[in-house]
């Protein structure tokens, strides 16, 4: 079992900044990637990933985000991050952590979210 707590969401204006953590808590061992995915307030539209950093240290990131947002972790605090800057209205999204902690295939954990609007 795997807790995920997402805060740090905001108000901000476009161009401006903001840090997202996950705090992260039970069997955080078997953690294999951790990643941000949004969803934007609209009908129809669906969740999806922001970026990730596997365990090993790697991320990636989709190609819209590239070069303005950075994922990091903190192992002391079971904390991951993402750092957003030059932020954009189209970033205006709930944003959640996922866990995928599966063996024989992915198994995820979802954090509850967390509200990002930018304004122009």
């Amino acid at each position: 079992q795997v807790e995920l707590v997402e805060s740090g969401g905001g108000l901000v204006q476009a161009g401006g900044s903001l840090r997202l953590s996950c705090a992260a808590s039970g069997s955080i061992d078997s953690i294999k990637v951790l990643g941000w995915y949004r969803q934007a307030q609209a009908p129809g539209k669906q969740r999806e990933l922001v970026g990730l950093i596997h365990s090993d240290g790697n991320t990636a990131y989709r190609d819209s985000v590239k070069g303005r947002f950075t994922i990091s972790r903190n192992n002391a605090k079971n904390t991951v991050y993402l750092q957003m800057n030059s932020l954009k209205p189209e970033d205006t999204a709930v944003y959640y952590c996922n866990a995928d902690v599966g063996v024989d295939g992915p198994f995820y954990y979802w954090g509850k979210g967390t509200l990002v609007t930018v304004s122009s």
